[in-house]
């Protein structure tokens, strides 16, 4: 039976039951829907093969744009008049590309959304209002998922149209079929939402699609496929802006399901959470992180920034706060732009808890501040300068002062690995649901802003190994020993005469994806594939 991370198989992180190689897949950010990052049936690649004698870079596949998304992996699919395990790539050129996971050959099929007959290009930074986070051009940022029993990939683009003289922006979700790229489903859908509420200085809230990007991964949930919003930078240029989180029916694209704006009386708040997808348990329930921005929540409001959220409702709309956490601090952080909103949360398995608090959630802070959280009872808000947050642990992982956090922790065996900017990657030891706050093990090496967003392999509690990139004018790729991570097992640039090269820089937010004996790194303008040296040409 084909196994797979998501959607639905909450198992995952209990069962630890080898499988046999390429009968898993990746369909989804971070590898599950608790967005813990770990590939728990790994059985090729082992800390006693990753080296550079044995392991190292295959084949480079070449891509129209740069890579913010995570790569995402379907074995055994019938597609382009064969069977192929197949790794899937979406571009800042709005391109979507099907490649054979296991060697080097042209595309299996590639879709583009742009079409210069009619004046379709990418949105530039000059037409976000001059926001560099994503440079040169916005296309495709979010993750996109995957449903694999309808052979089916989500994914979000934005463009731009100009048509006699004007511009028109749009954000589309698109449904494309697996084994061709073709569009299902009645898609692409043009993405809109409006909101009873007054922030807008009327008595709606509407989503004007040139003022935001969508940058965290989607989630399907339930039949409905969740897309986040965030703004350019912290920009106004075109209105009051506010994070949104807004579901359409997985089988009927352009049906939607549910909005949820996070400060519909108020401003900003968006769901920014470095490239992390919406977290799901075993419920159903949605948890985001938001940012900077209006908090009334506590005085009988519905403005919520700066807030670790939990999303309910009934059916399949999450339309409802069915809890939330708030820093205590939180008015301080938003005035400095130290908001909870720039880290990705993960939701623990059931064997990090205790007996008083059996569900955990960590998220953290841009500060270095990381939150333990009760996903039963969140712990609300309490009000006070340097008051007491009601969470199960809190404590401050940036050694130092003005360094900060920008990407999602990963977790392995009782260990959570957390990236601070200018920072050693570092995991802590969480035992009888609590974090041992003294740091356990750390890499020699420094992350150079925005740190690392690190995935984990393992064949079940064994064999565990940490991968990262590692940001710079060259992407590199690094494998750290799981229980030590003084312990560097492969680093791409060690092999002699740039064997491993990666050969261009990584982007933010993309995490490698660790599947079946090889490891998929997103750079800007390719996908680089490593593996055992023996198999390349195979």
């Amino acid at each position: 039976m084909r196994k797979t991370f998501f959607p639905g198989f909450f198992g995952v992180f209990l069962a630890f039951a080898p499988a046999a190689p390429a009968q898993e897949s990746v369909t989804t950010y971070h590898n599950d829907p608790y967005r813990t990052g770990l590939n728990p049936h790994e059985t090729i690649l082992k800390p006693s093969n990753v080296k550079s004698a044995s392991f190292g870079k295959l084949f480079t596949q070449p891509v129209d744009g740069q890579v913010y998304t995570q790569p995402l992996y379907v074995p055994h699919l019938s597609v382009a008049g064969g069977v192929h395990n197949v790794v899937f790539v979406a571009t800042e050129h709005d391109s979507v590309y099907a490649f054979d996971a296991d060697a080097y050959q042209a595309p299996l099929w590639h879709v583009s959304f742009l079409d210069s007959a009619r004046g379709v290009t990418t949105v530039s930074v000059e037409d976000a209002g001059g926001c560099k986070q994503i440079a040169p051009e916005i296309g495709i940022t979010d993750t996109p998922v995957i449903d694999l029993s309808t052979n089916t990939i989500y994914l979000t683009a934005m463009t731009k149209q100009v048509s006699g003289g004007s511009a028109q922006f749009f954000q589309e979700l698109h449904a494309l079929d697996l084994s061709s790229g073709t569009e299902k489903f009645g898609g692409p859908c043009t993405l809109g939402a409006m909101t009873p509420g007054v922030g807008d200085g009327g008595a709606m809230d509407i989503l004007n699609p040139r003022s935001y990007k969508t940058r965290s991964g989607l989630a399907l949930v339930n039949g409905v496929v969740y897309i986040a919003f965030t703004s350019h930078c912290d920009m106004n240029n075109w209105g009051i802006y506010h994070g949104w989180l807004i579901g359409y029916s997985a089988a009927a694209v352009t049906q939607q399901e549910g909005v949820f704006n996070v400060t519909p009386d108020g401003s900003e708040g968006s769901i920014w959470s470095s490239g992390d997808a919406p977290s799901v348990d075993g419920k159903g329930n949605l948890y985001v992180e938001t940012s900077n921005g209006t908090f009334d929540a506590d005085q009988g409001g519905q403005d919520y920034s700066s807030s670790i959220l939990k999303l309910s409702g009934t059916g399949t709309s999450f339309l409802k706060v069915a809890d939330y956490f708030t820093p205590s601090n939180q008015e301080d952080l938003s005035d400095h732009d130290q908001d909870v909103g720039s880290v990705g949360q993960i939701l623990l398995p059931d064997t990090y808890g205790s007996r008083a608090h059996p569900h955990l959630l960590t998220g953290g802070d841009k500060t270095g501040e990381i939150y333990l959280l009760d996903r039963d009872h969140l712990g609300g808000y309490r009000k006070g300068k340097g008051g007491s947050d009601a969470v199960v642990q809190e404590f401050h992982a940036a050694a130092l002062h003005n360094s900060q956090c920008f990407s999602t922790p990963a977790c392995f065996n009782g260990f959570v690995y957390w990236s601070m900017v200018a920072q050693p990657l570092k995991s802590y030891r969480l035992t009888h649901g609590r974090y041992r706050t003294r740091v356990s093990s750390e890499t020699p090496e420094k992350f150079a802003y925005p740190g690392c967003a690190p995935s984990v392999s393992s064949d079940g509690r064994r064999d565990g190994i940490v991968w990262a990139i590692q940001p710079g004018k060259t992407a590199v790729l690094r494998a750290y020993d799981a229980t030590n991570l003084t312990h560097e097992l492969y680093n791409s640039a060690r092999a002699a005469g740039g064997r491993d090269s990666a050969g261009s820089p990584n982007n933010k937010f993309a995490p490698p994806t660790i599947i079946n004996g090889k490891v998929y790194v997103p750079t800007s303008k390719s996908l680089v594939v490593y593996g055992l040296l023996e198999t390349r040409g195979h």
